[in-house]
């Protein structure tokens, strides 16, 4: 029957029955053999042993088990259209960012405009909003709003609770929280880097089920051994694959994929997809890396995605081989969404939903005054969501701390983006910039305004020209600003998937070749500046925070 699904008329019903034949891929019984599919009503109603069929294999849809949508600057109902290409079906998605800025009419937008399309988008409740007290956020989202969420049958999880020195304390609102996913029968996601030992086994024991963000494996394997599921991540920016994937070896049952964090360039190149050949062309069993790309996740969480069987909804994908894992074609309830890398769903309508009240800034609230012969700097790690901290000596003409391009120590600066206000002010290296500055309103968590940059003019155009679009990524440099406008909630665009890839690629050329910066992904790493629960040293739109400690630090030696 080839390639090219075939339709044939059901004489008792009028119904058309898909046709699907290739090498059948049973995860569960661990087989591969050739046989045909037939779906009708989104639904596979039988599979046939073949004794030939063409050569490509057939094989249960991909599924990202933890990853926030806004990050890829794109509404769900664009995300799908990129997703698909990779054979991703579905996502467990934390709708945690534009909680943060919008509270729960950005949880209800994110449901809203993901049912707008044939994609499997299981959102949970977001359990920290605002994530930290020591940031200022656009909404809050207690007890009584987590209830009314998990009352919800589209909500399938409590979403990463990212305060575990509140689930240590047993903080009333933590735990209230844990209590109302247990009694509505609904796992919780974890989130707790470096936590080992006896600290980690009392959070696991409060009911939190999984983690993605061990960065080594023996963290990851101690956290196993409680109980938990990992998630083992590479986005854009966070990398853990090449660390945690021997877990497979040993763990197998253990694990899921996920991404976290995706900028849509990447997107574009690939999602879980990539991470199965990457675990098979690393010598991992086949069939434990496809439990863990697409059953595990079903299991944990209870998502109603179908597994390849008789009366499962008709979730696939047809792929070359089962190395490359290049994906020919994908089905979501048995409707063709991707061919041959074309996309098949629609790009749809929709509202916009944001809050941004504050004004330009000045070069003069950028400026700080010299306290002291040494102060804090930020040292970003390339392909991780910690930082180091280290002290140095600036320069300080009129007694002013300014960038130091030489020793690659350049200012960053928060900016309240709900309200005026003074802009926090740090220190960082690793960015590597020569040239300008570049800002960002996706900053994790609260997305108030982020920039890095080499004098207080380029980050006052830089931070100023996402104020006056109410939300994007911008860089200046030098004589020119470029933006790439984010107006739903400052997180995402509303335009085409691929149009918003192509401009979010060009941004992030620049950054690197005009502006010389020497990371991988700069404005991802940026976003991730302002994470407070991400050890050790961030910054918030309230000043230097210490991650180990949980503390607001100063940022001259000696004053704290």
């Amino acid at each position: 029957m080839g390639f090219i699904s075939q339709f044939m008329e059901n004489k008792a019903t009028d119904d058309k029955i898909v046709n699907i034949s290739g090498q059948y891929v049973d995860i569960y019984r661990e087989l591969i053999y050739p046989a045909e599919i037939l779906v009708n009503r989104g639904k596979i109603i039988a599979l046939r042993k073949l004794e030939a069929a063409p050569s490509q294999f057939i094989l249960p849809g991909l599924i990202d088990a933890h990853i926030h949508i806004e990050s890829s600057l794109l509404i769900p109902s664009e995300f799908a259209r990129l997703a698909v290409l990779h054979g991703t079906v579905a996502t467990v998605s934390d709708p945690h960012e534009i909680a943060n800025v919008c509270g729960m009419d950005g949880v209800n937008y994110m449901i809203e405009n993901g049912e707008s399309v044939n994609f499997k988008f299981y959102f949970g409740a977001p359990s920290c909003v605002p994530a930290t007290g020591f940031e200022t956020a656009g909404a809050s989202i207690g007890p009584a709003e987590i209830k009314q969420l998990l009352g919800d049958d589209r909500i399938k999880y409590l979403a990463e609770m990212m305060n575990w020195p509140g689930v240590l304390k047993h903080d009333n609102e933590v735990m209230e929280k844990i209590m109302l996913a247990k009694e509505a029968g609904k796992p919780v996601d974890g989130h707790a880097p470096g936590l080992t030992g006896d600290l980690a086994k009392a959070y696991i024991e409060a009911g939190i089920s999984t983690d993605h963000e061990c960065v080594s494996l023996d963290e990851a394997t101690h956290k196993i051994k409680l109980g938990m599921k990992i998630a083992i991540r590479e986005g854009s920016a966070a990398k853990n694959f090449d660390t945690l994937i021997d877990l497979m070896d040993t763990y197998p049952g253990s694990l899921m994929f996920c991404s976290d964090d995706k900028h849509p360039d990447s997107l574009l190149e690939g999602h879980i997809d990539q991470l199965v050949s990457r675990a098979i062309k690393r010598g991992k069993k086949l069939f434990d890396v496809l439990r863990a790309a697409c059953i595990n996740p079903i299991q944990h969480y209870g998502l109603d995605v179908g597994t390849l069987r008789e009366g499962d909804p008709a979730d696939f994908i047809v792929v070359d081989d089962l190395t490359d894992f290049k994906v020919k074609q994908t089905y979501i309830n048995g409707v063709l969404v991707a061919d041959n890398g074309k996309t098949l769903i629609s790009s749809q309508k929709t509202d916009r939903i944001n809050r941004f009240h504050t004004e330009l800034i000045t070069e003069n609230s950028l400026r700080v005054n010299s306290a002291g012969d040494q102060i804090r700097v930020i040292v970003a790690e390339d392909g991780q969501l910690v930082t180091r901290q280290e002290w140095a000596f600036l320069p300080n003409p009129d007694g002013l701390l300014a960038s130091c391009v030489e020793k690659d120590i350049l200012k960053i600066a928060v900016t309240n983006r709900y309200e005026t206000a003074t802009p926090a002010i740090g220190f960082i290296r690793n960015f590597g910039l020569k040239k300008g500055a570049i800002a960002s309103s996706v900053a994790h968590d609260s997305h108030n305004i982020i920039a890095v940059g080499t004098n207080d003019a380029a980050i006052m155009q830089a931070v100023n020209a996402i104020i006056r679009e109410r939300g994007g990524l911008s860089l200046f440099d030098g004589e020119t600003c470029t933006v790439l406008p984010l107006p739903v909630a400052g997180l995402m665009n509303t335009e085409d998937a691929f149009s918003t890839a192509a401009k979010y690629t060009e941004l992030d050329h620049k950054s690197k070749v005009v502006l010389g910066s020497t990371l991988k992904s700069p404005y991802m790493t940026l976003s991730f500046m302002a994470l407070l629960v991400i050890p050790s040293l961030k910054l918030s739109d309230k000043g230097l925070f210490d991650g180990s400690s949980f503390k607001f630090v100063s940022l001259h030696k000696g004053l704290n």
